[in-house]
C-alpha cells in the first residue's frame, strides 16, 4: 500500500471511532492537509535539515564535486520563491540551501529601520525570519501537493492513470531546506548566545553561524575595525550553541566557526595564560608589544606582560583596545580554525578580502595538515567587485606569462580602468568571466570549500527590479514597463509567481472551505477569477 493510501487509512481509523459525530470529516482531505503539513514544529524542521547536511558533508568528503549552495533571503517569500525556482529548473532541492544573513537583517528587518551590520537589530528578528522564511517554504510545499491532488482527482473522475499521479505523491521532495543562520558574534556573552541559539533552532535552523568578533563592537566583515576576542572566549560561544542543539534533541546541529582575523587588527583582550604554550598565550604572542629594557621606560598606567623571558608592553590605541603584529593575519586564521574544530565546530568560514581561490586553499590546505577534514562555508561576497578582482587577476597572469597587454590599462596606474564597458568584450573579460562562473567548482575541489553563499543577493536584485521598473513606470514606458519586462517575462518563463492569488494560497483556502462546508461554502475561484487569464 502506499505512503497516501496509507495516510488515508490512519485517518479513517480515527474517524471510525466517532462515526456518529465526525460525519462530515473526510478521511482523504484529513490526508491531505496532513501531507501538506508534513513538518509540525520548527525542531521537526531542525532535526530533519541536520541529516540532509550531515549527509551532504560526507558526500562532499568523497567528491569535492558535490559542494553545496544557497542565496540569502531577506523575506520569507524571496527564500520560497528561490525553492520553488530551484525545484521547477533542477528538478530537486539537492545540495541547495537558505542563507539568513544577520546584515540583511539588520538593514531590512529590524524595528529600527535599516541599520549598519552591527549587530544593533533586535536578537529576536533572526529567529522570527527562520520561522517566516519555514512558513513560506511549506507553504511551497502546500500548493505544489494541492495541485497534485487536483489532478489526481481529475485522473479518477476521467479513468486515467491514477497510479502515475499517486506515485507523484508518494514522491514528493519538499521544498523544506537547510538554513545557515546567522547569529554574529553571539549577541552578549556565552548565556545571551545559548538563548538567542535555542530561538533559532526552535524555529527550524539546523546550522548557526558564529563569528570570533567582540559583540559589543561587532563588524562588518568587509569593513574596517574588526576585533577579535580570544580563544577562551569564542570556544564558549561554540560550547554554547552545542548545549542549546542538544537541550533541544537537535544531535546533530552544524556549527559553522567564522574568524575574521584575516581582516582584524585588533583585540579587546590580553588573555591569562596558565601554563606556556596554551591558547592564552598563542594568542599574545601575535600582539604588537615594545620590549622594556628599563621600568623607567614605562609610563603611568602602562601594562607590561612577561613574554618569553622577556618584559614587554603592548601596544595600546587611546580606546584601550590592542593591536596584534602586522602580516599575521593567516597564521591567526589557521590557529582559529583550527581551534574551533577541535573545540566542536563542523564548519568554518574564512572571511577573505578578495575571492582569489590561491589564498583561500594556502589557508584550508594549512588547518588540514592538522585537521584533513576540514571544510569551508565561504561568503562569494557581493562586497567584492568581482569583475575588477577578476580582470585584474588575469591582467597579472597575463603579464607575468609575457603576453601583450598594451590594449588595457595597467591597474596600477588606473585604478577601476579595467571596470570600462568597453573591455566587456574583449579577450580578458572573457576570460576572466570564464574564472567568475568557475569559481565555485574551482575553489570546491582546490580550496576546501564544501558550502558556496552570497550573503546578500536579493537585496540586490530587489533594488535592481524596482530601479529597472521605477525608471520606466515613472517615465515614458507607463504600464509597458511592468507589462514588457516583468508580466510577459513572468509568463514566457512559466513563472508559479504569475497566478498570485494561487501563489498566496487562495485555492488552498478554497479547499479548505470545500471541506469544511461542502457545497455550501463560498469560493474565491470559478470563471470570475481574473486568474483564468493566465
Amino acid at each position: 500500500m502506499s505512503a497516501y493510501l496509507k495516510e488515508i487509512q490512519a485517518a479513517q481509523t480515527i474517524q471510525d471511532c466517532h462515526k456518529e459525530t465526525w460525519k462530515g470529516i473526510n478521511a482523504e482531505y484529513v490526508a491531505r492537509m496532513r501531507l501538506q503539513n508534513r513538518f509540525k514544529t520548527g525542531l521537526d524542521i531542525a532535526r530533519y535539515t541536520a541529516d540532509i547536511m550531515r549527509k551532504d558533508m560526507a558526500d562532499y568528503d568523497v567528491n569535492p564535486g558535490d559542494y553545496t549552495q544557497s542565496l540569502g533571503c531577506w523575506h520569507g517569500f524571496t527564500a520560497q520563491q528561490l525553492a520553488v525556482s530551484v525545484k521547477k529548473h533542477r528538478g530537486t532541492m539537492d545540495k541547495s540551501y537558505i542563507y539568513l544573513s544577520g546584515w540583511m537583517v539588520a538593514a531590512l528587518r529590524s524595528q529600527f529601520g535599516p541599520l549598519p551590520d552591527q549587530s544593533m537589530h533586535e536578537k529576536t528578528s533572526v529567529p522570527d525570519l527562520v520561522s517566516e522564511i519555514y512558513t513560506f517554504l511549506k507553504q511551497a510545499d502546500a500548493r505544489e501537493l494541492r495541485h497534485i491532488f487536483v489532478e489526481l482527482d481529475e485522473e479518477r473522475e476521467n479513468g486515467g492513470d491514477v497510479d502515475a499521479v499517486m506515485d507523484k505523491i508518494n514522491n514528493f521532495e519538499t521544498h523544506v531546506v537547510p538554513i545557515i543562520a546567522d547569529i554574529d558574534a553571539g549577541f552578549g556573552n556565552e548565556e545571551a548566545t545559548y538563548l538567542l541559539a535555542k530561538r533559532m533552532i526552535e524555529a527550524g535552523a539546523c546550522a548557526i553561524q558564529v563569528e570570533n568578533q567582540v559583540s559589543d563592537a561587532k563588524q562588518c566583515g568587509h569593513q574596517a575595525g574588526k576585533v577579535t576576542v580570544p580563544h577562551e572566549d569564542f570556544l564558549s560561544k561554540i560550547n554554547a550553541i552545542r548545549y542549546a542543539f542538544l537541550e533541544l534533541g537537535v544531535e546533530n546541529g552544524i556549527i559553522v566557526a567564522r574568524t575574521d582575523s584575516l581582516g582584524a587588527n585588533l583585540t579587546q583582550k590580553v588573555p591569562v595564560s596558565r601554563e606556556p604554550g596554551d591558547l592564552a598565550s598563542q594568542y599574545n604572542d601575535f600582539l604588537l608589544t615594545d620590549e622594556i629594557n628599563d621600568l623607567k621606560e614605562l609610563q603611568e598606567n602602562d601594562i607590561t606582560i612577561h613574554q618569553k623571558g622577556k618584559l614587554v608592553k603592548p601596544v595600546r590605541l587611546d580606546n584601550g583596545l590592542y593591536s596584534f603584529r602586522e602580516n599575521t593575519g593567516f597564521e591567526r586564521v589557521v590557529l582559529d580554525c583550527v581551534t574551533s574544530l577541535k573545540h566542536g565546530a563542523d564548519l568554518l568560514w574564512i572571511e577573505t578580502a578578495t575571492p582569489n581561490v590561491a589564498q583561500i586553499a594556502a589557508m584550508v590546505n594549512a588547518v588540514r595538515e592538522i585537521i584533513p577534514s576540514a571544510k569551508l562555508v565561504y561568503n562569494n561576497s557581493p562586497s567584492f567587485n568581482w569583475t575588477l578582482a577578476f580582470r585584474e587577476q588575469v591582467y597579472a597572469e597575463w603579464v607575468e606569462a609575457g603576453k601583450n597587454v598594451s590594449e588595457y590599462p595597467n591597474p596600477a596606474e588606473q585604478e577601476k580602468g579595467l571596470m570600462d564597458v568597453k573591455f566587456d568584450q574583449s579577450e580578458l573579460a572573457a576570460e576572466a568571466d570564464v574564472l567568475i562562473r568557475k569559481f565555485q567548482e574551482d575553489a570546491s575541489k582546490e580550496a576546501g570549500i564544501f558550502h558556496h553563499l552570497i550573503t546578500l543577493p536579493t537585496y540586490h536584485e530587489t533594488a535592481l527590479g524596482t530601479d529597472t521598473l521605477s525608471e520606466g513606470y515613472f517615465g515614458d514606458l507607463g504600464m509597458l514597463a511592468y507589462v514588457r519586462d516583468i508580466q510577459r517575462r513572468e509568463i514566457r518563463r512559466d513563472m508559479a509567481s504569475v497566478k498570485h492569488q494561487d501563489m498566496a494560497g487562495s485555492n488552498i483556502g478554497d479547499d479548505h472551505k470545500a471541506y469544511f462546508s461542502g457545497d455550501n461554502a463560498l469560493l474565491a475561484g470559478g470563471s470570475a477569477n481574473t486568474m483564468n487569464q493566465f
